[in-house]
């Protein structure tokens, strides 16, 4: 009798205690609104960091300019609602600088790795015109090496595009979400 006491006067004292707690995969989730707005801005970042790139090499007159900045705008676009999600969820609770950290590594391996699947799923619909039929098990492992190979050229060729602009963007990014989740979650 005594401790249901207790849990009814602690609940008095304290409302919220009473409601359940958001999980840490549901409280990961970002907003709407940094989807909307977020995404976009960085999608163009990372499409604006690929023709900075090319102009300071005196590549800009490339004849594949507007496929590259549709690349990189389009992987921007699709890392950045996955890679908040992952950040959030690896450092809930933590401190600022490791908050920064997780966005940090959050958005470089989401932005790269959606980029480079983006590039490969291009460079498979080229080369699928010389490959066995579909379903078959060499096709399996053609589509397996195809993208593997992609992967990896864009992983030499391609990461450079992303430098200077977008580590500085980067940098910015991740420290005003770090800063904001701490506001956020206090």
């Amino acid at each position: 009798m005594m401790e249901e006491e207790a849990a009814v006067r602690a609940i008095a004292e304290h409302p919220d205690a009473a409601l359940p707690r958001p999980s840490r995969f549901t409280h990961s989730f970002p907003t709407l609104r940094e989807i909307l707005i977020g995404a976009p801005c960085w999608g163009l970042t990372m499409a604006l960091s690929a023709w900075l790139a090319l102009w300071l090499r005196e590549n800009d007159a490339t004849f594949h300019l507007k496929s590259i900045l549709v690349l990189y705008g389009s992987g921007g676009l699709l890392a950045w609602p996955p890679s908040l999600f992952a950040a959030r969820y690896a450092a809930r609770g933590r401190t600022t600088s490791t908050r920064f950290a997780a966005f940090l590594l959050c958005l470089v391996a989401g932005t790269i790795g959606a980029t480079a699947l983006l590039f490969a799923l291009d460079y498979r619909m080229f080369y699928a015109q010389w490959h066995a039929a579909a379903g078959t098990r060499t096709w399996f492992f053609q589509l397996a090496f195809t993208s593997a190979g992609a992967i990896c050229q864009f992983l030499v060729l391609g990461v450079r595009l992303y430098l200077p602009l977008a580590v500085m963007a980067l940098v910015v990014a991740s420290l005003a979400l770090a800063r904001s989740d701490a506001r956020q979650r206090r």
